[in-house]
């Protein structure tokens, strides 16, 4: 395995949610590398090394968590580039959003995501949710390199 390869690439807007989710995932083990990106732009440029990330070093990400309601660019626009180009089509995608909303859940759905979860708002369940979907994803989920 590249050590420099991102294993998690979370996009979301909230620096609480993102802060939580950095360290349940480190905390549990279940990733080791990380990157942080705070829209929908700056994912998509992230991904396709375009922007500020054209020079990054390392391949693509096993997991994208992706949150959906961002400023710029909500994650339905990432989700549906992602798995409209054949660089990223098979990054397994989920999903993290306080929307409830059976549109966005079947818009997800549609789009390609691979998961939809639903973000608790108490602290505990919180970083549970993001535990158990860490160690599915990253542990026990076959992936295409």
């Amino acid at each position: 395995m590249n050590y420099e390869q991102v294993e998690i690439l979370l996009v979301e807007d909230s620096s609480a949610d993102a802060e939580m989710t950095l360290r349940t995932l480190k905390k549990r083990g279940i990733a080791n590398r990380i990157e942080w990106v705070r829209n929908g732009v700056e994912a998509l440029d992230y991904l396709f090394r375009e922007g500020a990330h054209a020079d990054r070093r390392g391949g693509r990400p096993r997991l994208v968590l992706l949150d959906l309601k961002m400023p710029m660019m909500d994650g339905l626009q990432v989700l549906e580039r992602m798995k409209s180009d054949e660089r990223t089509r098979t990054i397994p995608v989920v999903m993290m959003t306080s929307s409830r909303e059976e549109g966005d859940l079947l818009t997800s759905y549609r789009l390609g995501a691979n998961s939809y979860v639903v973000k608790p708002v108490d602290f505990d369940a919180f970083a549970e949710m993001v535990a158990e979907v860490g160690m599915y994803w990253m542990i026990s989920n076959q992936t295409v390199e």
